[in-house]
């Protein structure tokens, strides 16, 4: 990687004004981007969300629903991201008893998918964290020590960057 003085900032014209890039050039290629991230949270918890006794209902469900529509609406909370044809975002929740770097609670996944001329990482990354805010909301009630982590995008592929993994 270029040394900071020599690098070019992509998001920032000659003035240092913010600004989205223009990919009008550049092939469209298929783009997919995975996504993970966790709720940690006490087994008591966990076990509450497993036996679907949380005062908000069925917590999964509504997680997934939020992390796509979040995936759909990414252009729109992030500012300079482009509006991107998404082919496919799938969003699956899991409880687990051993998140890694320990723990118990919800382990989070997003893929996203389209053919375009930028990648679809933000999205990715947008409907784990969404989904990772529905899950504490929908748990909050019955437990205050809840915390979202690592948040991270775990694989990328497409466009001439090529693939990339955790």
């Amino acid at each position: 990687m270029a040394p900071a003085a020599k690098r070019k900032l992509t998001h920032i014209d000659q003035r240092g004004n913010a600004r989205m890039v223009d990919v009008g050039a550049k092939p469209a290629t298929e783009r997919v981007a995975i996504a993970k991230g966790e709720v940690h949270m006490l087994p008591a918890t966990l076990a509450l969300l497993r036996a679907g006794n949380l005062k908000k209902g069925d917590v999964f469900s509504v997680a997934q629903v939020a992390g796509v529509l979040a995936a759909k609406r990414t252009a729109d909370l992030i500012p300079l991201c482009h509006p991107l044809p998404l082919t496919q975002v799938d969003v699956q929740l899991s409880a687990e008893d051993s998140l890694p770097g320990g723990g118990t609670g919800v382990l989070i996944t997003a893929t996203a998918r389209t053919t375009a001329q930028t990648g679809v990482e933000m999205e990715a990354l947008t409907a784990v964290a969404v989904a990772a805010l529905t899950v504490y909301d929908m748990t909050k009630s019955a437990e205050k020590t809840l915390r979202i982590t690592n948040v991270r995008l775990v694989h990328k592929r497409g466009g001439a960057s090529g693939v990339h993994n955790e």
